[in-house]
């Protein structure tokens, strides 16, 4: 009985030795990115109303993003149109991206202390866009608003209005 027991011992002094017992295990995993090309945009054309008539009573000159213009109320638009352009951009980036567009709210022109404001801007395309072959043209316009007997001048903001494009 002895020697069983003596064996029996041996037996289990051997097994536990040569098990282990896993108490910690690792797994890996990679890491990577991608990097981009940045969204850009760059003006080619500044936004110009042309010449306008002004009348006794306030109005506006509603200039598209096609570069066409239209009037409410108390201004006019001579034959002698000046120079009319809506602005232009053209925006760069990665491939097939779309993107966001934000217009300002207001923009102020001045001609000495004389001031008038543009407002209600549009776009084409209008809030959004698909790069093509990574760029795209993006066309603005907005309203100009003229107060009666608006004085005459030449008004312009030389800052520039803000035109800021984002990737979705």
């Amino acid at each position: 009985m002895k020697k069983l027991i003596a064996l029996f011992a041996a037996v289990v002094l051997v097994a536990g030795l040569t098990s282990t017992v896993n108490a910690q295990v690792t797994a890996t995993a990679t890491g990577s990115a991608t990097i981009i090309t940045p969204i850009s945009i760059t003006k080619n054309v500044d936004m110009n109303f042309g010449n306008v008539a002004v009348g006794a009573t306030l109005g506006s000159v509603v200039l598209t993003p096609a570069g066409t213009r239209s009037i409410i109320g108390g201004v006019t638009l001579p034959a002698v149109t000046g120079t009319v352009t809506a602005a232009q951009f053209t925006v760069s980036g990665l491939g097939t991206s779309t993107f966001s567009i934000s217009l300002p709210s207001t923009y102020t022109i001045t001609s000495g202390a004389n001031t008038m404001n543009i407002d209600t801007f549009t776009s084409t395309p209008s809030g959004s866009g698909t790069l093509v072959a990574g760029t795209l043209i993006v066309k603005v316009g907005a309203t100009l608003d003229v107060a009666a007997s608006q004085p005459a001048g030449s008004y312009t903001n030389a800052t520039g209005f803000p035109v800021t494009v984002n990737y979705n």
